[in-house]
């Protein structure tokens, strides 16, 4: 686990300790500021990775190479897979606000907005829909 996984998981329990002590009246607000935390990491990460894919394709081009054409998101194993924890992570705080607000109605339509988020996220990174653009652009 690396420190900043430690870092978040310290903040979750932080987060869940203040819930039992303040109680369920305080509970969105909890939750919003860990979710808040957990975006801006996120953020920081996707910033990091952008950039640090921006240099090597300038690399590639300063070295009179081809940038190398694939989609833009998704495409490879790991950015799936790490979409899919992501929601799942988030799913936690989410059905315990669908439940406490609608019940089983609540939870019923928290999961089917998360199956339709990771449904939407795996037809888009399909690997059938980047072989059709690669053969289109060859005509």
């Amino acid at each position: 686990m690396e420190a900043r996984d430690t870092e978040l998981a310290k903040e979750l329990d932080a987060t869940l300790q203040a819930r039992r002590e303040l109680g369920t009246e305080y509970e969105p607000a909890l939750v919003e500021s860990f979710l808040e935390k957990l975006e801006q990491r996120l953020d920081a990460t996707v910033d990091r990775r952008v950039r640090r894919q921006v240099a090597e394709q300038r690399m590639v081009v300063a070295r009179g190479g081809r940038p190398a054409a694939g989609p833009a998101t998704g495409e490879h194993f790991g950015e799936r897979f790490g979409f899919a924890v992501i929601t799942l992570v988030l799913a936690i705080p989410l059905s315990a606000i669908g439940v406490a607000n609608a019940g089983l109605k609540g939870l019923v339509v928290t999961w089917a907005g998360i199956v339709g988020v990771n449904a939407f996220q795996a037809a888009r990174s399909a690997p059938w829909r980047h072989t059709r653009r690669a053969d289109d652009e060859d005509r």
